[in-house]
């Protein structure tokens, strides 16, 4: 809990608490209490005014249940039932004052008022989640006040809901600052000053880290008030803010990857976990593996060394190629040098399928990347990390305006790290650019272009792994030394990402917003490495096989024009998205294999020569897709919502094969349903229920001639999410996952050996619960507990009843932290983690298991002004334990213990 003193006013300023090349953010809510300290002499003249008091937060037993029946729930949101604990706010005034405008909300009840405060982009926002808006003009949803003054957009007064009061106000270059009063005879008072008129009033201390900007939101229409005779902000007394709950917090309550728009996560039927930028921060992640720790049920398929996006796995089935970069799909392919901290805000994880909205792919799940964004008031930081492994990273993040109406703002991230590993021979480098521009072409428009170059040279990582026989078997010769490299020295895997795009945001009307976004990714592959086939009787001599990529070059365009749009029906309300996706993906590859000598795993000895070309590998493939698709999030009452979402997509393919001149093309289309509802008894509960699909294209033909379907995802799932109080949530997600049109070989008595056939299907059930927010102030958790039953349950060659590969039954995962509030050691603050890892299947056939493992990571770390110093440790207790398995000669160990030093300073 921090507190100011401010003479005359209260200024909503929050400090953004960052580290190193961490961004700014936008405020999370708080709950503001306002006691006002009278001057002797100021009590007579003002005692018209009163303080404005945050009610207690109550518990789920304190909650009253709303009547359910069916009337209620199809009653017209102009008329909602008003409850005893709900204010009525019969009218709204904007009013010119010398400093601005002033807001009032005329109620008698405005000391009961609450209210959670936060900016996105040139907006401010307050809600009041225990008020409802009647206004005498029969309208009893909005009011709305545009151009007021000079430096205010517009004002909107809105009911969110039939429990909750929304007050937007509008900058034209700059968030507003804003001031709150009570007073009995008027109601609840926002007093706005513009940066037009604070410029010509006696500065202020400028307090550090202002807010960033956001994308502007659709605002609704209303009326306009008279003027008040309301004495001005500038004669206030002074007064104690209290803000409770850090910004950029363990709890996100909004995210965009599950319906395209900013919707609060318990009004989404479908599990969505978030990993915002303090739990990065806290845990000093640098790679994706590292990040989806925290999240339960995500598994991988090799190590975070790895060129490619990490092998995801979510509810059992591989996700490496569905990740989204702001909201649009990348590569389908391996996603090569997808991931660099430095340009994260934050991580999305909707999990189960999601071709509605994202076309092909994402059958378990997907992960959206957001990235930071140009800032509306300078802001540096300089962060550089060091640790064991000759580790050594350094990051700039730099971000303002670029012109003096701040209609124009940019951002740059820049980064470059270095480091060893644990096994032999290992080097990796990694450099990062990513410039940032926005244009606010009007208070309508915004453009915003984008970029991004990620190189990451070196050597060929040690995901190809150790033999099974020395690391989960015991080895007649002994353990495999844990250092032990089966490559050669000069082994590389060098990758190369260049990301570039733009978004074009325009608002027809306060109800009606377009949006125009493209992107491009390319990702270039260069390999040479030396990997292990099959181990010899002497359980010591190790046959390799070598393998070299001369070209592998990744073209992925994406263009996607959606519309977002807000309308009633009678009293249903609609927020709707429909929308164009085209996409084309143009990959080109050049490989050949040899075989290499093989190595004594006990004595190695490198440099001998390689034997002859047993295979080449030269092809050339292309794919494009039209989708169209359309959804409809309907509020059919305020606690009961429909989610309707539906796409059709035509898509072709060509693949040519160079070596033989050959060409085949394919062409099919997909029907992608979704439907979720929610329903929520008591407002901090949500029950949801939802029924969705995904498609993957398949290439090829049957012995008959057939051209292969697309793979089907088919996924039920239920669950309920909590805000158990404004600051800590739950979700517990029940899911029955089935894949279907799965290729398995063709054993029809007359067909040749290699074909294949769509009759296999696999299955996955599991429970998923997510814990996370702020317990007690300073006191923060981000934890999960994950259970998945995934197995084949149809397939030709495969047993009925195999379970995935790297896919544990129960995984658990645990990171708190704690920092000290006041006090000499204010500022100090601890970080534990505690990572579970059940058995898992190591092959395809089972015929081994990978054993479970528990890993326990820590933190230290202290923070003062605009510095930051923290130490972490990643494996504290050095547990060998082994990470994932390809087969029984490519398992991967996991890191030893990792200690990594981090000093930051923002200027």
């Amino acid at each position: 809990m921090k507190r100011w003193w401010l003479s005359g006013s209260v200024r909503l300023w929050f400090l953004v608490i960052l580290s190193g090349c961490l961004s700014a953010v936008a405020i999370q809510p708080g709950w503001a209490e306002i006691k006002p300290r009278l001057e002797k002499q100021e009590v007579q003249s003002q005692q018209n005014l009163r303080p404005l008091l945050t009610r207690k937060i109550r518990q789920l037993s304190e909650v009253k249940h709303p009547s359910t029946n069916a009337k209620l729930l199809v009653q017209s949101p102009a008329n909602p039932p008003v409850s005893e604990d709900i204010v009525q706010v019969s009218g709204v005034k904007a009013n010119p004052t010398d400093k601005g405008v002033e807001v009032i909300l005329q109620t008698t009840g405005g000391e009961q008022l609450q209210v959670t405060n936060r900016s996105e982009g040139n907006n401010f926002i307050a809600d009041i989640p225990n008020a409802q808006l009647r206004l005498p003009n029969g309208d009893a949803f909005t009011f709305r006040s545009q151009k007021p003054v000079t430096g205010i957009t517009e004002i909107t007064v809105t009911n969110l809901d039939a429990n909750t009061i929304r007050v937007t106000v509008t900058g034209e270059a700059s968030v507003p600052t804003v001031e709150l009063f009570d007073s009995p005879d008027e109601g609840l008072i926002f007093g706005i000053t513009t940066a037009a008129t604070s410029a010509q009033q006696p500065q202020q201390p400028e307090q550090p880290n202002p807010t960033p900007p956001a994308a502007p939101l659709p605002l609704p229409r209303g009326g306009e008030g008279e003027r008040s005779e309301q004495p001005s902000a500038q004669n206030d007394e002074p007064i104690e803010l209290v803000v409770t709950g850090e910004q950029d917090g363990y709890r996100v309550p909004n995210a965009s990857v599950g319906t395209r728009t900013d919707t609060p996560l318990r009004d989404i039927p479908q599990s969505i976990q978030v990993i915002p930028q303090q739990v990065l921060r806290d845990q000093n992640v640098t790679d994706l593996v590292e990040a989806l720790r925290n999240v339960p049920g995500a598994g991988f398929g090799n190590t975070a060394r790895s060129f490619a996006q990490s092998s995801i796995i979510l509810r059992g089935f591989s996700s490496n190629s569905d990740i989204l970069w702001n909201g649009l799909r990348e590569n389908p392919g391996a996603g090569i040098a997808g991931f660099e901290a430095a340009g994260i805000e934050r991580i999305e994880v909707l999990r189960g399928p999601n071709s509605v909205l994202y076309g092909q792919g994402g059958l378990g799940g997907i992960v959206n990347y957001i990235t930071k964004q140009p800032l509306s008031e300078p802001y540096y930081s300089l962060e550089t990390s060091v640790g064991n492994f000759n580790f050594y990273r350094g990051a700039i993040d730099l971000s303002g305006p670029l012109n003096d109406s701040r209609t124009v703002l940019y951002r740059l991230n820049l980064a470059a790290q270095t480091t060893e590993s644990f096994f032999d021979f290992f080097e990796a480098q990694r450099y990062f650019v990513a410039p940032n521009l926005t244009w606010q072409i009007s208070d309508r428009t915004k453009f915003t272009v984008a970029a991004e170059y990620l190189a990451r040279p070196q050597t060929a990582d040690q995901a190809y792994g150790l033999p099974v026989v020395g690391t989960v078997f015991p080895n007649p010769n002994g353990e495999i030394p844990r250092n032990r490299y089966v490559g050669e020295p000069d082994d590389f895997e060098n990758s190369y990402s260049t990301r570039i795009g733009y978004d074009l945001e325009h608002r027809f009307s306060e109800n009606w917003q377009l949006r125009n976004a493209f992107r491009f990714k390319q990702g270039e592959l260069f390999r040479r490495l030396s990997f292990g086939t099959a181990l010899a009787a002497d359980n010591r001599t190790l046959n390799r096989g070598f393998f070299d990529t001369s070209e592998f070059s990744d073209k992925f365009f994406n263009s996607d024009t959606y519309v977002v749009g807000q309308f009633s029906t009678g009293s249903i309300r609609h927020q709707i998205v429909t929308g164009i996706n085209l996409t084309k993906r143009e990959l080109g590859q050049n490989s050949f294999n040899r075989q290499a000598s093989p190595i004594d795993l006990y004595n190695p000895v490198y440099g001998q020569p390689l034997g002859a070309v047993t295979s080449r590998f030269s092809n050339f493939n292309t794919a494009d897709t039209l989708g169209i698709y359309v959804q409809d999030q309907i509020t059919l009452a305020e606690n009961l919502k429909l989610l309707l979402g539906v796409r059709f997509d035509s898509f072709s393919q060509n693949d040519e094969n160079r070596l033989t001149n050959r060409k085949t093309n394919q062409s099919d289309s997909a029907f992608s349903p979704r439907v979720g509802i929610v329903y929520q008894p008591i407002e901090p509960i949500s029950l949801y229920a939802s029924y969705s699909r995904s498609f993957t294209p398949t290439l090829g033909t049957s012995f008959d001639g057939d051209v292969f379907q697309p793979e089907r995802g088919t996924q039920y799932e239920v669950g309920v999410k909590a805000d158990l109080n404004n600051r800590l949530s739950a979700t517990l997600a029940f899911y029955d996952l089935t894949r279907t049109n799965v290729l398995t070989t063709d054993t029809r008595p007359n067909v040749p050996p290699g074909f294949s056939i769509q009759t296999g299907e696999q299955k996955s059930r599991g429970v998923e619960l997510t814990f996370g927010g702020e317990i007690l102030p300073g006191w923060s958790i981000i934890a999960g507990y994950g259970y998945t039953d995934a197995k084949v349950t149809q397939d030709n060659t495969l047993p009925v009843g195999l379970r995935f590969r790297n896919v544990p039954e129960n995984t658990f995962n645990l990171w708190t932290s704690y920092e000290i509030q006041r006090g000499n050691l204010q500022g100090l603050g601890f970080g534990l983690g505690l990572f579970f890892v059940g058995e898992r299947p190591g092959d395809i056939l089972n015929t081994f298991e990978l054993p479970s493992y528990l890993r326990t990571d820590a933190a230290i770390f202290y923070k003062r002004d605009r510095f930051r110093a923290a130490l972490n440790f990643r494996n504290l207790f050095d547990v060998d334990y082994l990470e994932a398995s390809f087969n029984n000669v490519r398992v991967f160990r996991g890191d030893p213990l990792t200690v990594q030093g981090t000093i930051s300073f923002e200027f």
